[in-house]
């Protein structure tokens, strides 16, 4: 008869091949998301958060019910100014940047804005525009170059081969936009949409695929693979655990050992349960089965936690 722990190594090392490949993936999958920084929350963002009417935004302020919503409408305002093409815009931005160690940071800033709300109807919203900054989803205009082609708008350190983009990001007054965040009523009586909760106030002019591959950078392929490497991890991980189910059940209904009749009467085995002083014996492979539902609870609480680290919001400021 094999020894018990021939059995366990044989019986765990199938599913464990599935199983490890599945959290691998999981792993590799997140790290890829991770890697677009903050174009990821937002995309996360404006995919799952629920949306709510005019209606039920201005009874959640009124109750003083903090959620974080999704809120569609037309923007408008009073006070819009044009832009270069008598378009009447309510947000303008423009932003200097340099590629450093491969990461775009900002070297200038302009901003032009004026107070503006979102609406359906007579129902209106106002956004705290002032608190927009990483949630501007819109088409942006861009001009790529090197330092060297405006030394007087860089930093004198600042080597002239170095990359730079100039970006000017618009909202439009006549634009229809998912404005998403927490609504309050403020000390006026009027109902404003601005971040809470640890998630920024998100404004998107774009329809939500196009939104995607803004917030990836043009960036196809990384997200496509990073969600066949989730895709994958959670199948191996499905895969692997449903092995180690069969082959436990499958060693624990199976007997040790069968034993022929014979003509001549034998004596009672040791153990037996007729036998003073003894309880029944164990039928099967009870260890395997431990293993395998200790491996099956160690991989659901791993793949958990991947899933909870993917979906959580940030920790409130």
């Amino acid at each position: 008869m094999p020894a018990t722990g021939a059995r366990v190594s044989s019986g765990l090392v199938g599913p464990l091949l599935p199983v490890f490949a599945g959290l691998v993936a999981l792993g590799v999958g997140a790290v890829v998301l991770r890697s677009f920084g903050t174009g990821y929350r937002v995309g996360r963002l404006l995919a799952g958060t629920p949306s709510v009417t005019f209606e039920e935004a201005d009874r959640l302020a009124a109750a003083g019910a903090e959620r974080y919503v999704r809120i569609d409408g037309r923007l408008d305002s009073d006070e819009d100014f044009p832009d270069e093409n008598e378009r009447p815009l309510v947000f303008r931005r423009e932003r200097l940047e340099a590629q450093v160690d491969g990461r775009w940071s900002t070297i200038r800033e302009d901003r032009r804005l004026v107070p503006f709300e979102v609406r359906d109807g007579l129902a209106a919203i106002r956004v705290d525009a002032d608190r927009l900054d990483e949630g501007l989803v819109v088409l942006p205009r861009e001009a790529v170059g090197v330092a060297g082609d405006v030394p007087e708008r860089v930093p004198s350190d600042l080597p002239p081969a170095t990359p730079v983009r100039y970006r000017i990001d618009q909202v439009s007054a006549v634009e229809h936009a998912a404005v998403l965040g927490v609504v309050r009523r403020a000390e006026d009586g009027s109902v404003v949409v601005g971040p809470g909760l640890g998630r920024p106030l998100i404004l998107s002019t774009v329809e939500p695929d196009e939104a995607m591959q803004l917030l990836a950078g043009g960036r196809r392929a990384r997200p496509l693979v990073a969600m066949a490497l989730l895709v994958a991890g959670l199948g191996l991980l499905a895969i692997g655990l449903g092995w180690a189910a069969v082959d436990a059940f499958a060693s624990v209904a199976a007997p040790s050992s069968v034993l022929a009749a014979t003509p001549a009467a034998s004596a009672a085995p040791a153990g037996d349960t007729r036998s003073g002083g003894e309880g029944p014996g164990l039928v099967g492979a009870p260890l395997v089965a431990l293993a395998v539902v200790g491996l099956i609870a160690v991989a659901s609480i791993v793949a958990s936690l991947v899933y909870l680290r993917l979906t959580r919001p940030a920790a409130p400021d």
